[in-house]
């Protein structure tokens, strides 16, 4: 039999975020698939980024 994870505990004591300035900050690169490759978006011309920005999630009905 398995052991069951113990839930009764207290949640953890909450951190304090740290901030940063932003010249201290690292940009995140966004990468998406495009034609069975995986491309970074910045490297998009304007006019493919404004169909990223533009794109929605689905679901798939069952």
């Amino acid at each position: 039999m398995l052991a069951r994870p113990d839930t009764t505990q207290q949640p953890a004591e909450r951190v304090q975020a740290t901030s940063l300035p932003d010249h201290e900050r690292t940009r995140c690169e966004i990468w998406t698939r495009v034609m069975g490759y995986h491309r970074p978006v910045s490297s998009f011309n304007i006019g493919k980024q404004g169909e990223f920005a533009e794109r929605v999630f689905f679901v798939e009905p069952r």
